[in-house]
């Protein structure tokens, strides 16, 4: 069953607030091994000029991922996770994220195409805080791999 092309432009409430922890920033940090001592460090981060410690720049995928279930949990989209595949990943800030942020989620599906018997959902993530600064934005591409 191919995806609804009628999500497209579809936005669903903001999420709960995600509050942004110093450990989870760090534990995040050693994973994907980075080392800057502004990730792990809150004097380093200060030093560097931010209010505590600073989260790598792929941090938000822990936020937005959670958020996407709003979209992909949805049965009328038509998505067979058990066939869903990564394709993409952009992130256009307007700040770092920071320890101690309480940030909120807005999704949209931004795109659906079908190519090659393969569809493809693109998403967008408004990333803010709760009193409405934007943080970042993040676009994800998942590919639903066609029926064998």
């Amino acid at each position: 069953m191919p995806l609804d092309p009628s999500f497209v432009g579809r936005s669903w409430p903001a999420t709960a607030p995600y509050l942004v922890g110093r450990e989870k920033i760090r534990e995040f940090a050693t994973a994907i091994g980075a080392t800057d001592a502004e990730y792990h460090d809150p004097e380093a981060a200060r030093a560097a000029g931010y209010p505590d410690v600073v989260a790598p720049p792929t941090f938000p995928v822990v936020i937005t991922m959670a958020a996407n279930r709003q979209i992909l949990a949805d049965p009328a989209l038509g998505l067979d996770y058990s066939r869903v595949v990564h394709g993409d990943q952009k992130f256009a800030y307007t700040r770092p994220v920071v320890a101690g942020d309480a940030l909120v989620c807005l999704n949209t599906v931004d795109d659906i195409t079908s190519r090659g018997g393969h569809d493809f959902i693109t998403t967008r993530t408004e990333v803010s805080t709760e009193g409405g600064e934007p943080v970042v934005t993040v676009w994800s591409k998942l590919v639903q791999r066609g029926e064998e």
